[in-house]
C-alpha cells in the first residue's frame, strides 16, 4: 500500500481517479489547487475555483480520506497567466494546460505530496504510465480512451516525475465508462459536465481576457497581404492567431485567414487558405521521454501540432536551425507556440514548441 496524493479538480475525471486508488488498497490524499488570482471574475465557477472545491471536498467525505486544499496562486499566474500574455505579445499562440500540467500539477504539486510523505501523484487524466526494461526508462503512452486521450498535453513531464506518477484511468475503455464508476459509486460528480474552456478565462474569450489584463499589448498597426499592400488595420497582434479567419476585417469572394503574425514589425498577414500549408517547422524546448534524441529513433514517427488533431507521419531530424520536423504531407496552420507532440506507435517520444514555420 502506497500513500498517494490525488488532484482533485472537483470533476468526474479525478473523482473516479481517487475511488479507484482506495479500491485498491491505498492511502489517498485528496488535493485541490487553487490556482484562481483572487477577484478575477467567474473564479468561484471555474476549474479549482470555489465550487470546484465544494465538489471535490463532497467526494472526498464520501471516500473517507484525507483531503487538503493548497494555495498556487502565485505560482500558476507566474508560469501559466504571465507566460499566456506574454507568448500572445509576441505574436504566438500558446498552450496554458501544458504549462500547467508542466510547473504546478506535476512539479509543485508532487513536491508538495513528498511533504505530506507521499510516494506518488495521481490524477485524472487519461495517459498511462510505463516502465521500458529494456531501454530503462519510464515512459508515457496513449490511454485506452483514445478519444479521450491527454498525452499530448503531458509531454514535458521528466523521467522523475513519471516514476512518482500514477494514470489509474488510463486503462479504462472510455468516458461513459468513467462516469458509470461514478454512479456506481454514488460519487456527486458522476454527472458533472466537462470543462471546456481555459479554466481562468471566464466565457473563453482570451481577446477580452488580454484587453482586460494586457493593454497594452494592444498597440495598432497595419493588416497587409502576401504582397505586403495595406489592406487595413488591427488593434494589436495579441488578437490574433495562424489560421484565424473571423475578425481581420477582410471582404472578398474568397475567405481570408491569417498567414503570419509579426510583433516587430506589427503586422497581420492575411491571405488564401494554400498559403496555410506547410510541412516543416523549426521545435524549441524538446523534452525526450522514450528516446534519447533525434539519432535514437525508430522509423515510423507521427506528430500533433494541435490537441484535437489525428497524428500524422513526420520526420524529426537535427538542421540547420536546432531540432527540424518535417510532416510527409502538408499540414494546415502549424503555429508558433502550440505544442508539437512526436509518437511512436503509442508511447510518446516527446515534445516541444513550435518556434517557427518553414515552407
Amino acid at each position: 500500500m502506497a500513500r498517494i496524493v490525488c488532484a482533485m479538480s472537483g470533476g468526474v475525471d479525478s473523482s473516479v481517479a481517487a475511488a479507484l486508488l482506495v479500491q485498491q488498497g491505498h492511502e489517498v490524499i485528496g488535493v485541490t489547487m487553487q490556482l484562481w488570482p483572487e477577484g478575477v471574475e467567474g473564479a468561484e465557477q471555474g476549474c479549482c475555483g470555489l465550487s470546484a472545491v465544494d465538489d471535490a471536498r463532497r467526494v472526498a467525505a464520501k471516500l473517507g480520506i484525507r483531503y487538503h486544499v493548497t494555495n498556487f496562486r502565485e505560482l500558476f499566474n507566474e508560469r501559466v497567466i504571465t507566460d499566456f500574455i506574454d507568448e500572445y505579445r509576441r505574436g504566438r499562440t500558446p498552450n496554458p494546460c501544458v504549462r500547467c500540467n508542466q510547473f504546478v500539477k506535476f512539479d509543485a504539486l508532487l513536491e508538495r505530496a513528498k511533504q505530506l510523505g507521499a510516494d506518488y501523484v495521481a490524477t485524472g487524466h487519461y495517459a498511462k504510465v510505463k516502465y521500458d526494461g529494456d531501454r530503462s526508462r519510464w515512459t508515457l503512452e496513449r490511454a485506452a480512451a483514445r478519444a479521450k486521450d491527454q498525452t499530448y498535453a503531458l509531454y514535458n513531464l521528466t523521467q522523475d516525475q513519471l516514476a512518482h506518477t500514477l494514470l489509474p484511468l488510463g486503462d479504462l475503455p472510455s468516458k461513459d465508462d468513467t462516469r458509470r464508476l461514478a454512479a456506481d459509486l454514488g460519487l456527486s460528480t458522476a454527472d458533472k459536465p466537462d470543462s471546456q474552456e481555459i479554466c481562468f478565462i471566464p466565457g473563453n474569450d482570451y481577446r477580452e481576457f488580454l484587453r482586460t489584463h494586457a493593454p497594452d499589448a494592444l498597440v495598432p498597426g497595419a493588416v497587409v497581404d502576401l504582397s505586403g499592400a495595406v489592406v487595413g488595420e488591427h488593434e494589436g497582434v495579441a488578437m490574433y492567431t495562424r489560421g484565424q479567419r473571423k475578425g481581420i476585417g477582410a471582404h472578398g469572394p474568397e475567405a481570408r485567414y491569417v498567414i503570419d503574425v509579426r510583433p516587430e514589425s506589427r503586422e497581420v498577414v492575411i491571405g488564401l487558405a494554400p498559403a496555410l500549408m506547410a510541412s516543416s517547422f523549426v521545435v524549441e524546448g524538446m523534452n525526450w521521454l522514450s528516446y534519447g534524441g533525434p539519432d535514437d529513433l525508430p522509423e515510423g514517427i507521427t506528430a500533433k501540432i494541435r490537441y484535437n488533431m489525428a497524428d500524422r507521419p513526420c520526420r524529426l531530424t537535427r538542421g540547420d536551425n536546432g531540432l527540424e520536423g518535417e510532416f510527409v504531407e502538408p499540414e494546415r496552420a502549424i503555429t508558433p507556440g502550440q505544442s508539437a507532440v512526436f509518437y511512436h506507435g503509442d508511447v510518446v517520444v516527446g515534445g516541444g514548441v513550435v518556434a517557427s514555420v518553414g515552407a
